[in-house]
């Protein structure tokens, strides 16, 4: 089954969309000297497609004039389809602005066509642009309804009734003959239809019966694929200077969902990003900002790395304005399968767990959660260091070097020993204490002073048990007791 979505995007520049204009400004889109597109407040004030300079300067002396940017449109509709490509590997580009999905295999993954048109939608407003979004059976049939606004049409008889009343001009190949088509009462596509299809070629050219073939589903179509590269890199130039670090999360959101599509597209997930900064150019040049963040899981979405580079941005000082943000991916691998476990693990899967401690990190700092790290020795308070929680950690092999322990550890180890008195010739904490184990001799640290304690496990009246030890001194000192630790 194939199914088309149709996305046309408005041909603007990029600098319409800048926050520094006012919201009494209007903004007007020339080529060649006559008016293309005009925003709202332009409209208002008289601007139509097709004036001249002079004319749209007399209606809205106010608004802003920009030249058309063939340059900055071909960069946005390139980034747009490389973040549509983590919702189909089938993303063409179609003339005028306009891009085709085929989406037919992607629609059960996605939860069917309404929750993946609300997904897309979703994805271009974290872009920063709008788009007619038009679903259709061919694609060319997704083109038209785009280029008309003409809704979705999910059936092949939906799409003839709907087709039959856009009009002529939407074919380009028409577009030369309106005048002749308007003389003979020729208006809509269904009219085109029956209009006799040789003296049709004839007059017109072949490519007209062509598309409308191709749009009803009688012709066969062929689409050059976009193909993601091979390495990520993307940049974003800003309309503004920028010198807080907390507005520049819009921008690497729009990083972020090309970075997403391109993962998608070659199966990778991304262990590592890294995102610059850039500052001024000229005399006052000076090396960007880098901000890296490591994944202890490699992902293929964006809300988790969203959620790190907001934290890390919150915390970021600049020493100089912004003017652009590059965004690559130094570290990626094969995408990883879904698990195939049939009963979820309790309290969240290990990505979660990592993802949380991800976050914390981001917030509170590397220095600040922290994670045990065993260490090969015999000492109980040497046994075990505290490391950064996303250092990895080789336990299974430190604990190869450990031997088996036969006696009870307690949960709760003092961080310093406390002596014991002596009552009776018994240790006592708060109550005297009776010993309920055989002892375990500790004996190490010859390299910076021996320690040698022969450990117990003691119970007290209240049925509390203690890890006490007692030093073993030579000669005939009287021997120390300490408590080391408590079970619970």
């Amino acid at each position: 089954m194939h199914l088309w979505i149709g996305l046309h995007l408005p041909r603007l520049p990029l600098e319409v969309f800048s926050p520094r204009w006012s919201v009494d400004t209007g903004i007007v889109v020339l080529e060649q000297e006559a008016v293309l597109a005009a925003s709202p407040l332009a409209r208002a004030a008289g601007v139509r497609p097709g004036m001249r300079r002079a004319g749209a300067l007399m209606m809205a002396p106010e608004a802003q004039l920009y030249e058309r940017a063939p340059l900055l449109e071909a960069e946005a509709l390139q980034a747009v389809a490389m973040a549509l490509l983590q919702f189909t590997p089938q993303v063409a580009q179609g003339e005028e602005a306009t891009l085709l999905l085929d989406v037919g295999a992607s629609l059960r993954l996605f939860g069917g066509i309404r929750s993946l048109c609300r997904k897309l939608r979703h994805s271009l407003r974290a872009l920063g642009y709008s788009a007619r979004l038009s679903t259709a059976p061919t694609a060319r049939g997704a083109w038209l309804l785009a280029r008309s606004g003409a809704g979705r049409a999910l059936k092949l008889s939906t799409l003839e009734r709907k087709l039959d009343g856009l009009p002529v001009s939407l074919l380009p190949p028409l577009r030369p003959y309106l005048n002749w088509l308007e003389g003979i009462g020729c208006l809509t596509l269904g009219e085109l239809g029956r209009l006799p299809r040789p003296g049709l070629q004839r007059r017109c050219g072949a490519a007209v019966l062509e598309m409308q073939d191709a749009a009803r589903g009688e012709r066969p179509e062929m689409f050059e694929w976009i193909a993601a590269p091979a390495s990520f890199r993307a940049r974003l130039e800003l309309f503004d200077r920028i010198d807080d670090a907390a507005l520049l999360l819009s921008g690497a959101c729009r990083l972020l969902q090309q970075l997403c599509g391109w993962l998608c597209a070659r199966h990778f997930a991304v262990e590592r990003i890294r995102l610059s900064l850039e500052h001024e150019r000229g005399r006052v040049a000076r090396p960007p900002t880098v901000i890296e963040i490591a994944l202890a899981d490699p992902v293929w979405r964006d809300e988790h790395p969203l959620r790190l580079l907001k934290e890390r941005l919150a915390k970021t000082q600049l020493d100089a304005h912004v003017i652009g943000l590059t965004l690559e991916a130094p570290e990626v691998k094969p995408m990883a399968p879904l698990s195939d476990t049939l009963f979820p693990e309790p309290g969240g899967s290990k990505e979660d767990r990592q993802r949380l401690f991800e976050l914390l990190v981001a917030r509170l700092g590397t220095e600040n959660v922290l994670q045990p790290s065993p260490r090969a020795d015999y000492r109980p308070e040497h046994a075990n260091a505290w490391v950064p929680v996303h250092e990895k950690l080789r336990s299974s092999h430190v604990q190869a070097q450990m031997p088996p322990q036969r006696l009870p550890r307690p949960a709760w180890l003092l961080a310093k020993p406390i002596e014991l008195i002596l009552r009776e010739h018994r240790p006592y904490y708060s109550s005297p204490l009776r010993m309920v184990s055989p002892p375990e001799r500790i004996e190490g640290g010859w390299w910076n002073g021996t320690e040698a304690r022969d450990y117990f496990v003691a119970e007290g009246q209240d049925h509390a048990y203690y890890w006490i030890y007692r030093e073993r001194l030579g000669g005939t000192a009287t021997p120390r007791w300490y408590l080391h630790g408590m079970f619970g």
